[in-house]
């Protein structure tokens, strides 16, 4: 079984009849199309109907029905829940999974240490390497399973 990502969490319940408050942490709206299936703490959850809320910090929110949450009572029973899914492969989109563990060199060939996790931001996510030193994502300019190649402005690393 593959590691399921996160991909987004419910935020609040919404209405009387079982509807929630669903931010996304992808870019990937499909997540919550009729018919998807995330994976709740208390096991699946189908998506019955959903409707873009607006963007609140940056991200996405949507009202979304799960066939399983027919009630205000099991909507809160979901409140602050984490949702997770299958990773979506293909393209060249960088995704999170892949790139947390990541030895990062600069286009030099030097080692500069490896990824941590990602740090979403507005205006471009965040490398953050194990050292707590941050890189914008778009100054990668090269992948490979495992590797990373940045290519930063002379300071940003420095501590």
């Amino acid at each position: 079984m593959s590691r399921l990502l996160e991909v987004g969490k419910v935020v609040r319940p919404h209405g009387l009849k079982g509807q929630v408050m669903v931010e996304l942490s992808t870019n990937l709206a499909e997540r919550v199309a009729p018919g998807s299936t995330l994976e709740g703490p208390e096991g699946r959850l189908t998506v019955k109907r959903s409707s873009a809320a607006g963007a609140s910090g940056g991200r996405q929110r949507w009202i979304v029905s799960f066939e399983e949450i027919v009630s205000r009572e099991q909507a809160e029973g979901i409140r602050e829940a984490v949702l997770r899914a299958e990773p979506v492969e293909g393209g060249d989109a960088l995704w999170v999974h892949q790139l947390v563990g990541s030895d990062v060199f600069t286009s030099d060939g030097e080692q500069i240490g490896k990824v941590d996790c990602v740090q979403a931001n507005p205006a471009s996510d965040l490398l953050v390497l194990e050292d707590g030193r941050l890189i914008p994502l778009h100054f990668v300019t090269g992948t490979a399973p495992g590797r990373l190649t940045v290519e930063v402005p002379e300071g940003l690393l420095d501590l």
